[in-house]
């Protein structure tokens, strides 16, 4: 039984590794669409942080002897892909379009902090601390 929560653990990162990295240039092209200052910091800040968690599950890929792979998180790529549809419906800037960008990094945000809840928990049925230490760090 532990193999396989291992092995599950190891499809999760590869999972979260692609769904970072899909939110990351998500958030790439919404910051050229956003209009409101606070908004642009906003998602300026978080595509910092999203950097630092992308390392972060390098770091625990790493100490589980995993490598990334061509894993895509088919969830991210919807999510993703309906928040880009939803922009490009409200082509024009200003307030409906950055409430439209909210929205969808919103249902990012959420899908993100499920998933790192899994993953820690995989991890720490694993024993491997590290790893659920590090992944906790995203959600904090």
């Amino acid at each position: 039984m532990k193999s396989e929560v291992r092995e599950l653990l190891t499809e999760e990162l590869k999972d979260a590794y692609s769904a970072e990295k899909q939110a990351l240039r998500c958030m790439q092209r919404a910051l050229r669409k956003a209009s409101a200052e606070a908004l642009r910091q906003g998602i300026q800040t978080h595509i910092e942080q999203t950097q630092v968690q992308i390392e972060r599950v390098e770091q625990a890929m790493e100490k589980m002897n995993v490598r990334p792979g061509r894993k895509v998180c088919e969830a991210m790529r919807g999510l993703v892909e309906e928040a880009q549809h939803e922009i490009e419906k409200h082509d024009e800037r200003g307030p409906i379009l950055d409430l439209i960008i909210v929205a969808g990094m919103q249902r990012i945000e959420h899908y993100e902090i499920a998933a790192y809840g899994t993953d820690v928990a995989l991890a720490e049925a694993l024993g491997e601390k590290e790893v659920a230490d590090l992944l906790s760090q995203t959600p904090d």
